[in-house]
């Protein structure tokens, strides 16, 4: 019976590892996700020297400089906050500790630009809190200011954070607490056996952490615009829509794509070469440790003052402003949510189902056929999510301005017709770029449900007479049906927030939620921000809600 069913994955496989046995509609589809990355990264190798010496005169030192601070204080924040509280649940009782524990996730919920300007309203100038001390102070030249890199820094941190605690709190978990109690008994004090062994085993899940909190940072536009403190990411959209240089564009997106990749060979350097490994899986892990009397409720204090900074105030005063304004709007303010909400949910809903599909395409064909090359595009294909937002709607303006030009000179040359701009600034072609943007998402889902399916079923499917896509369509997708409508689910919230691929590429006229509220909060217009960014944040509480509900199922 192992023969047969090895014969019978042999011919499902094809009997080769190249790019011949590769079915044609798989590869068309990683190729498209993969172009715009390509597309970028090949501006970089036909460089235009005056694009250079314009950029290095104007825009190129400042945006450099202040990507590099941003990035090294979101990962220092991130890091210091989220090793922090990660250690403090998984090695201390205290009051409350179960509930805060998942509190704590809480802010992952709010976009680092909906987080910005409720910071920017509330400690600016002519904000609540300086407006309450400046009876009591004669000079608040001591306050802070908020529109700064620092500023920007401190926003980031309380919204990414989480990347760095949920990883970090598994890479704890996963420990044995036998080793911990060997280190005590050769003398070791607790911060020695923390940084000695404890830190070492978690090194890799952190690393993976602080590289998603700082390619996030990396990623955004919005709110270092808000704090005025300008980036190569926001220097991207600048050229676009202030200079209208496609090249320029092109190039600085390059260059930002080449920031990722050193962030992603800087998450396997800090990983080490070392590695590590528990012996004997079914050990107990770390057990936790009852801080007594005031140490305890000064704990739960800290983790409570972490979640009311990155939760609590952006949500309660989003609720406020709401409540506040909304009564007070102009007649048919209602229908302009209403038509900004229709837009965010159709796009959500197109990129998350487009996304789906493709990704159980790309997982179904990678292992049916059992092919190198299948595999290799399947991952690249997933690459997008690394890339910034920017860089991928330069990457698919590009290819797409070429295409709808050289249509439209064929149609004048063939019937003296002119179409115009057929995929550029379409919803095609934002949705195309969402798809290549988080296709990761959806295929990860869809990928780990597969891996759940026994070679036996597809065998035995095979045996049966059922060609490649009876066999998708009658065995793996039933399935794998879980997983596609978790990968969906993310895929809609991550598109719901999605700010610079709308900005870059909307159809003109055609405003999403994220956007209306990026425009709102530009003009410092709170109460007209106020209700979209609710919605966005109530959409994002989703993700956090379903990690809870696998996490529970898992312990």
């Amino acid at each position: 019976m192992s023969l047969l069913k090895n014969a019978v994955l042999q011919r499902l496989s094809g009997h080769g590892q190249g790019w011949r046995n590769l079915p044609v509609l798989p590869l068309l589809l990683a190729l498209l996700v993969v172009l715009p990355v390509l597309v970028v990264s090949s501006a970089l190798l036909t460089p235009t020297r005056e694009v250079w010496l314009h950029l290095g005169r104007t825009l190129l030192p400042e945006m450099g400089r202040n990507t590099f601070l941003l990035l090294v204080g979101v990962g220092i924040g991130t890091l210091l906050l989220g090793v922090s509280l990660a250690w403090l649940v998984v090695a201390y009782r205290f009051p409350g500790r179960g509930m805060l524990e998942w509190l704590l996730v809480l802010p992952m919920a709010v976009p680092a630009y909906v987080q910005a300007f409720v910071y920017m309203a509330t400690f600016d100038f002519a904000g609540p809190v300086q407006t309450a001390l400046r009876p009591f102070f004669n000079d608040l030249t001591w306050f802070p200011e908020i529109r700064s890199g620092m500023g920007a820094v401190l926003v980031m941190t309380l919204v990414l954070y989480p990347y760095v605690y949920l990883l970090a709190k598994a890479g704890f978990r996963e420990q044995s607490g036998v080793l911990m109690e060997a280190a005590r008994v050769m003398g070791h004090s607790p911060t020695a056996v923390f940084v000695r062994v404890t830190l070492p085993l978690a090194r890799p899940s952190i690393a993976a952490g602080l590289a998603l909190a700082v390619m996030e940072a990396l990623a955004d536009f919005a709110t270092v615009r808000f704090f005025n403190f300008p980036t190569l990411s926001d220097g991207v959209i600048r050229v676009w829509h202030g200079m209208m240089d496609l090249r320029a564009a092109s190039e600085l997106a390059g260059l930002l794509a080449l920031a990722a990749l050193a962030i992603i060979l800087l998450e396997y350097a800090l990983r080490g070469r070392t590695r590590y490994f528990q012996a004997g899986g079914k050990a107990p892990g770390i057990t936790p440790t009852a801080l007594p009397g005031w140490r305890g409720w000064l704990a739960a204090a800290a983790c409570l003052l972490v979640v009311a900074a990155a939760f609590v105030l952006p949500v309660g005063q989003l609720f406020s402003w709401t409540l506040r304004e909304l009564p007070h709007q102009p007649a048919g303010t209602l229908a302009v949510y209403g038509q900004l909400a229709r837009n965010s949910i159709a796009l959500s809903a197109l990129a998350a189902f487009f996304a789906t599909i493709t990704a159980l395409l790309l997982a179904s064909w990678s292992r049916l056929t059992s092919s190198r090359a299948a595999f290799v595009l399947a991952k690249l294909a997933t690459s997008g999510y690394a890339m910034p937002g920017a860089v991928i709607a330069v990457g698919i303006i590009v290819p797409l301005s070429v295409f709808d030009h050289a249509l439209n000179n064929f149609l004048i040359a063939w019937r003296g017709i002119s179409v115009g701009l057929v995929l550029t600034g379409s919803v095609a072609g934002l949705v195309y770029a969402y798809v290549v943007r988080f296709m990761a998402v959806s295929y990860g889902s869809v990928d780990s449900s597969l891996e759940k399916i026994t070679p036996n079923v597809t065998a035995a499917a095979r045996l049966l007479g059922a060609g490649p896509w009876r066999l998708l369509w009658r065995v793996h997708l039933p399935l794998v049906m879980p997983g596609m409508v978790a990968g969906a689910i993310l895929v809609f919230v991550d598109v719901m927030k999605e700010l610079p691929i709308t900005m870059m590429m909307r159809p003109f006229g055609y405003d999403t939620l994220a956007v209306w509220v990026w425009q709102m909060a530009a003009e410092s217009a709170w109460g007209g921000a106020s209700l979209p960014a609710l919605v966005i944040v109530l959409a994002g509480l989703v993700p956090v809600v379903l990690l809870m509900r696998l996490a529970a199922r898992k312990n």
